[in-house]
């Protein structure tokens, strides 16, 4: 019997509020396609506006197997997951499950809010490479910035939350990088 490689995840997060036919929901729509045709597993916090888009990209995709998208709800009923997720989790933790969501290998940022910019940050302290799009909110105010002054990765001159202007660039930050960004969060430490 052999087994597979491990399927790396990726996590889109960003505006809850925006609605289908809006440039972030088809700009999130084409990431979840664009991932999934790249052979990852999309997380999303399960609900509306960026994350349903992913979610509705990805399971739109021809490469879409099952599997494929993952909600990370905040509550307690599966019945809050957009219909385009094919693996619901009721994670019963509210905003908490921001930091399951950062758990991705690799987080792409459209926009977003205090709830991204907490998941951003949780990424960030984690590790985890992060791709900021450069539209309106808070992955276009990070993109191409160090969120804070720390070392991640003391071989890495250029660690940041890279910024992206298309989909396409963004896989490929994804691709090419996140191998590289593969330690992981231990502990708090003194």
């Amino acid at each position: 019997m052999t087994t597979s490689p491990l399927r790396r995840s990726v996590a889109v997060i960003g505006d809850r509020g925006v609605s289908p036919g809006s440039p972030k929901y088809e700009l999130a729509r084409e990431v979840g396609a664009l991932l999934c045709e790249h052979g990852f597993r999309v997380v999303t916090g399960g609900l509306g506006g960026v994350m349903e888009a992913a979610s509705r990209g990805a399971r739109e995709s021809p490469a879409w197997a099952p599997g494929t998208v993952v909600a990370l709800l905040p509550g307690f009923d599966p019945a809050h997951a957009n219909p385009y997720a094919d693996v619901v989790i009721t994670t019963g933790l509210d905003h908490l499950r921001n930091a399951l969501v950062a758990q991705a290998d690799a987080v792409i940022a459209i926009g977003g809010g205090a709830g991204t910019l907490t998941e951003i940050g949780l990424a960030w302290i984690y590790r985890r490479l992060i791709v900021g799009m450069r539209v309106e909110g808070w992955s276009g105010e990070l993109a191409d910035r160090r969120v804070d002054g720390r070392v991640r990765y003391p071989e890495m001159e250029d660690d940041r939350v890279f910024g992206a202007s298309n989909p396409l660039e963004a896989i490929e930050i994804v691709v090419t990088r996140v191998h590289l960004h593969d330690r992981r969060h231990s502990s708090i430490r003194r």
